[in-house]
């Protein structure tokens, strides 16, 4: 008996210890959820950024929430000719380091994003343990990966130029 809880115990563990080695894409992929930003990431160039050893943030708009987007914006963006702004819009959802839920202050404050040029600050509001990025409401906080951490968001992000 003592050695199948044993057992148990070191298997936990070790799934544990694989589900945590995934990093920010493979995470993403596996949610099934962020079909349309890993569409988005491939077609801007960033997926190797977003999966490499370099710890960041990614505030992840939902597929629910690029449908919110006027008809044709995605395909619009998903454009050879886009990539530059695609690029743009998607480092306006990545901090460099790692921001965990618990790393927000009551309030508000602002992070300076991963674009370059012109508005790259996002505002973070908590209020009565609900966070917001700009207009967007974090629906899922906290999903850790080897590389950083995903915060869900219901909205996508667009900076102003």
């Amino acid at each position: 008996m003592f050695k199948k809880l044993i057992a148990a115990a070191a298997a936990v563990a070790l799934s544990a210890s694989v589900a945590s080695a995934a990093n920010i894409v493979q995470t993403a992929q596996s949610a099934g959820q962020f079909n349309t930003l890993l569409a988005a990431a491939t077609a801007a160039g960033l997926v190797p950024a977003l999966s490499g050893h370099t710890k960041l943030t990614v505030f992840a708009p939902t597929d629910a929430a690029f449908a919110k987007l006027p008809k044709g914006t995605v395909e619009n963006l998903l454009k050879p000719e886009n990539r530059g702004k695609l690029a743009d819009i998607l480092k306006y959802h990545v901090v460099a380091g790692e921001i965990r839920s618990s790393d927000i202050r009551q309030g508000f404050s602002s992070v300076n994003t991963l674009k370059t040029g012109g508005d790259k600050t996002i505002n973070i509001a908590k209020f009565h343990g609900t966070v917001r990025v700009d207009f967007a409401k974090v629906i899922s906080a906290d999903i850790h990966t080897s590389n950083g951490v995903i915060h869900v968001i219901d909205k996508v992000l667009l900076p102003t130029y």
